[in-house]
């Protein structure tokens, strides 16, 4: 069956008595038993409210079915997701390459927090070809973590060259793909050991939840993943989860229309004489669009514009004067969202050039000609400041 239909058919299946569409949300700690003997009887499902009830299954099926996975696990944000499936491959004196667009929060875990247990970050350009990243893999190289497009600029690297080449050496491979939420992209069926996503953005979908999942196909990853988010009780709470599974019903739709609406959007930008440049792999103009149209089934609606020479003051004008996108973090959800990056590509190692300010947009569900016409407001002030 279609994917659409596979979001959906769980929550008509027939058998059993008359129910709700949606499972109930069981705010549970304790779990009641018939008799003394149950208590310990894992077979019976959960032994304390902790590890999730229904609505988690539920939630775990769908993501199941999103990603090609015969583990999900579900963990309270996306960074966490990130976090608990590298701490489970990593031991000490372990190294892990990473790409050098990471995720802000990724790479402040890896430099901050993992030196600790002696892990070392070593970090690959953004664009670097397959060859020159895999040879960058050392004897004590454990892990490769991979986003693909990069945050920020967007840059596209060969994830199936990485992870073949990464199987070859014994590395395992993670990559954050909650760009392409599941749907546009599938790292498993690619070869990518563990795939993560923040649910928090597109699966969610309403920016109102917190959330992750780590997927994989190997009974070993996620016997350690498990033990992990057992013992270290990273578990996501069953409203969280409730949410988010009623966003996974609607997520292929909303995404098609993100897609659209991004199109226009970027095709639009990148012809404004104030625009040196669009960062979306979807566009025809894209350095990456080769990569992005062998793999990919679409795109999401978050890119990058560079702007024309001007200062960081004119970029924070442009923002002021838009009405329509909302000027704040995170994206994923139903509204547009502009921000000001030019402070993140400080933190890279193999640092990038740009003609100059970065803007980083998040396309949303409104009209698109609405849209433009903010973005033509915001273009005007930049001009003129």
């Amino acid at each position: 069956m279609d994917e659409r239909t596979r979001l959906i058919r769980s929550a008509t299946r027939r058998g059993g008595p008359r129910r709700a569409v949606n499972p109930p949300i069981e705010r549970a700690t304790t779990l009641l038993n018939a008799k003394a003997a149950d208590l310990r009887d894992s077979e019976l499902g959960p032994t304390y409210g902790i590890e999730g009830l229904g609505v988690h299954r539920a939630l775990e099926e769908a993501v199941r079915e999103l990603e090609g996975a015969k583990h999900v696990f579900l963990v309270p944000t996306g960074l966490a997701a990130v976090t608990v499936a590298a701490q489970a491959i990593l031991r000490p004196n372990d190294e892990v390459l990473l790409t050098d667009a990471a995720y802000g929060p990724t790479r402040r875990f890896f430099e901050r927090q993992m030196k600790h247990w002696d892990v070392t970050p070593k970090f690959y350009r953004a664009a670097g070809a397959a060859d020159e990243i895999l040879a960058m893999i050392g004897p004590r190289t454990k892990l490769l973590h991979i986003e693909s497009p990069g945050s920020v600029t967007f840059d596209m690297i060969d994830a199936p060259a990485l992870a073949a080449g990464a199987k070859a050496a014994d590395v395992t491979t993670l990559m954050d793909n909650t760009w392409a939420a599941g749907v546009f992209f599938k790292p498993l069926a690619h070869g990518i050991d563990m795939s993560v996503q923040a649910l928090s953005k597109y699966a969610g979908g309403h920016s109102d939840v917190f959330l992750g999942s780590i997927a994989t196909n190997d009974d070993g990853m996620a016997r350690r993943i498990h033990a992990l988010i057992e013992d270290a009780g990273w578990y996501a709470s069953p409203d969280d989860c409730w949410l988010v599974l009623r966003g996974m019903r609607t997520l292929r739709v909303r995404l098609a229309q993100h897609f659209e609406n991004a199109h226009n959007v970027a095709a639009w930008l990148e012809q404004q004489p104030e625009v040196a440049e669009v960062l979306w792999p979807a566009l025809p103009s894209s350095p990456h669009h080769g990569l992005w149209r062998r793999d990919y089934s679409g795109a999401s609606g978050l890119m990058g514009v560079v702007l024309a020479p001007g200062s960081s003051d004119r970029a924070e004008a442009l923002l002021d004067a838009l009405e329509l996108f909302g000027l704040g973090y995170s994206w994923g959800g139903f509204e547009s969202l502009a921000t000001f990056e030019d402070p993140q590509l400080t933190r890279r190692v193999h640092q990038r050039a740009l003609p100059g300010p970065l803007l980083r947009l998040h396309v949303g569900l409104e009209s698109a000609e609405d849209l433009i016409a903010d973005l033509r407001r915001g273009l005007d002030r930049y001009a003129s400041a």
